[in-house]
């Protein structure tokens, strides 16, 4: 039995030349496309831009302001709240919550983290003086 003999000159010489060589693609309209794949960070950066630009109250007012109705007839049944003080407490909730929630990011960075923990929430609020 013979060996197999190869062949001497590349494959890529070997092409049959009455084909035409490939052609590129023609343009795809950007709405037909596949969307762009990006790093998963980006989204979450965006949000914070665009959060930080912001100024009107991140909380919707009726779900809050039915949450303190709902709280205060608890204490005491038929008691009646002025809509500008529910829009100042709302206010003054927002700006604890986020206070808060930047100094657990800065334990939970401290740790060597990225993800918020419950322990950051109470370290956070143990070193501000709140009794948990």
């Amino acid at each position: 039995m013979e060996p197999l003999s190869y062949p001497s000159e590349p494959l890529s010489n070997t092409r049959r030349q009455d084909t035409p060589p490939q052609r590129p693609q023609p343009n795809i309209p950007p709405n037909l496309r596949a969307p762009q794949r990006c790093r998963r960070q980006t989204r979450a950066f965006a949000e914070i831009r665009h959060y930080q630009k912001i100024v009107e109250l991140l909380i919707p007012q009726s779900p809050f302001a039915r949450f303190v109705k709902e709280e205060l007839q608890s204490y005491c049944v038929g008691l009646h709240i002025q809509g500008i003080s529910i829009e100042a407490l709302q206010e003054s909730v927002e700006v604890y919550l986020i206070s808060m929630l930047e100094e657990s990011n800065l334990c939970a960075i401290h740790a060597k983290r990225v993800t918020i923990q419950p322990k950051d929430m109470q370290l956070a609020r143990r070193i501000r003086g709140n009794n948990p």
